[in-house]
């Protein structure tokens, strides 16, 4: 029997390139299956208020739900061997409610 799924479709839009001189990109649209409600989290993870900038834990919890569904469902892909003990230690503390760990100071740019 297979594992119930939501049923998702995403599609990404390139607005404007960084620079004039780079090109803009044609939309990517694709659907997925995730077996967890992400506009859910998104919406639970805003009300958090994790980030300063409004939409950020909107863009994290996509991220992060993409990425995850991937890595679970190539959980033996070498690729991942080294990740998976810290983001299941990442994941059990974001979802126990603590807050991030204290920010590193952000490196100084080079003159």
């Amino acid at each position: 029997m297979a594992k119930r799924a939501h049923r998702y479709r995403l599609r990404l839009e390139h607005l404007a390139p960084a620079a004039p001189d780079q090109p803009t990109h044609p939309p990517v649209e694709l659907d997925f299956d995730n077996h967890d409600d992400i506009l859910h989290i998104a919406d639970r993870l805003e009300a958090r208020q994790l980030f300063t900038a409004p939409g950020q834990a909107t863009e994290f919890a996509i991220g992060l739900k993409l990425f995850g569904e991937v890595m679970l469902k190539n959980r033996e892909h070498p690729l991942f061997a080294e990740l998976r003990p810290a983001f299941g230690e990442f994941m059990k503390r974001l979802k126990g409610g603590a807050p991030p760990a204290a920010a590193a100071p952000a490196p100084e740019e080079a003159p």
